[in-house]
């Protein structure tokens, strides 16, 4: 006898994702045409002077401290050498910052700060006021100054656009393979690898891993153990170093008419000691702002060289408004305390294992999901972990569990 393992039938219909557009914006930056060299710099008592053989489009200066130093940047300068000091001013530095400035450096016998200053009538020289004072009185910040407005580079009048139509997530990419039982009474789990192609992902210290491999190498070993238990179906969204678009993820899922979507990724963070796996599910509104922060980062996948492929009209709005279905988002809640619970006697969870966030790829409106971040790339031990053969093993072996008793319970409740 077959055991009808299917989810209710489904609404049939297909909403139309909108076109996206990049628009490229390029300002051409006008500057003199001859930049201004320094031709002269003199440090004297409580004064300094810096003069130029052509107008410059501005300074600025900032201190630093450990040792006790004074930085000019020129913009639109180029460096000579050296400059006379006497006084507070021990010694001078130039040399070029970047091809549009030149950087000035006075080393200081005690403490000192700029309290103001200004260029000349022609531009072609900048004279500053220099002043002893405690280490305490010390301000970090910069103070800018600009020749006369007639000597000022004329601000760019022409803008440059590019715009590429982008369309819209195919329906045409290229359903994946099946693995498992022949049989489509048994419930469907689609697992997707996180990142792919030109997008690596977190990059770790400890040996440069990177996110997308990581996620691929997870993702098989979860295929693999749910085929060998013969109780689920399992599809990967990618099996090769491939990107996909986040809205193609979640899509084939949906056109698979799967039972289960499981994101899988590999979290980074500034803190190398943070480590522990975390599940998240989907929230309009983020649990904590560690989450909404994550949230938004993962959500920057869809950006190609820089460029942010997301742009949503209003018929996209409420699709996404639609896709927080409360049932949908319950049983996924559910889910994820169980991965919680099967997983934890395999692998280590945060502190708090169960959060949520505005992911793009949880947002299916009629299929459960949740996005496994497995640890930390920037942790030394969970790099190892998830790198290793036995730590993928045991991620497999929690995943599995869940999804496997996931799926009995259902089948008990009907």
């Amino acid at each position: 006898m077959k055991i009808d393992w299917t989810k209710k039938a489904r609404a049939g219909h297909k909403r139309a994702m909108a076109y996206a557009t990049i628009m490229v914006s390029a300002l051409l930056m006008t500057q003199p045409a001859e930049a201004g060299s320094i031709s002269r710099i003199e440090a004297s008592g409580s004064q300094i002077t810096v003069a130029f053989d052509d107008v410059v489009e501005g300074a600025s200066t900032f201190s630093l401290i450990g040792p006790d130093r004074i930085a000019i940047d020129v913009r639109g300068g180029k460096a000579g050498q050296g400059g006379y000091a006497s006084g507070i001013v021990k010694s001078v530095r130039q040399g070029q910052y970047d091809p549009n400035t030149a950087r000035i450096v006075f080393d200081l016998d005690r403490p000192a700060v700029i309290t103001n200053g200004g260029f000349s009538q022609d531009g072609k020289s900048l004279k500053l006021s220099l002043q002893a004072v405690g280490e305490k009185q010390i301000a970090l910040g910069r103070k800018s100054f600009l020749p006369p407005l007639e000597f000022r580079a004329e601000p760019p009048k022409t803008k440059y656009s590019v715009k590429v139509p982008l369309g819209k997530p195919r329906d045409s990419v290229s359903l994946p393979m099946i693995h498992g039982p022949n049989d489509p009474t048994r419930p469907l789990v689609v697992i997707d690898a996180g990142h792919g192609g030109h997008d690596p992902g977190a990059i770790s210290p400890h040996g440069a891993a990177r996110e997308k491999n990581v996620t691929l190498a997870i993702a098989r070993a979860i295929r693999d153990r749910l085929v060998e238990g013969g109780r689920v179906r399992v599809a990967l969204t990618r099996d090769s170093d491939e990107y996909l678009v986040l809205e193609e993820r979640y899509g084939i899922a949906r056109r698979l008419d799967a039972d289960l979507f499981m994101s899988i990724h590999a979290d980074a963070a500034g803190n190398e000691t943070a480590s522990g796996a975390t599940v998240y599910t989907l929230s309009e509104v983020a649990s904590d702002r560690e989450a909404a922060k994550l949230a938004a980062r993962e959500n920057k996948a869809n950006i190609i060289n820089g460029i942010n492929l997301g742009g949503a009209t209003r018929d996209v709005s409420s699709i996404l408004i639609d896709l927080t279905q409360r049932e949908t988002m319950n049983v996924s809640a559910d889910f994820a305390k169980l991965l919680h619970r099967e997983s934890s006697r395999q692998m280590n969870f945060r502190k708090i294992p169960h959060r949520y966030a505005s992911f793009v790829v949880l947002k299916a409106p009629d299929t459960p999901s949740v996005l496994f971040e497995t640890g930390y790339l920037t942790n030394k031990d969970d790099v190892a972990f998830l790198n290793s053969r036995a730590g993928r093993a045991k991620v497999a072996t929690g995943v599995a569990s869940a999804i496997e008793s996931h799926f009995a319970r259902k089948l008990a409740m009907r």
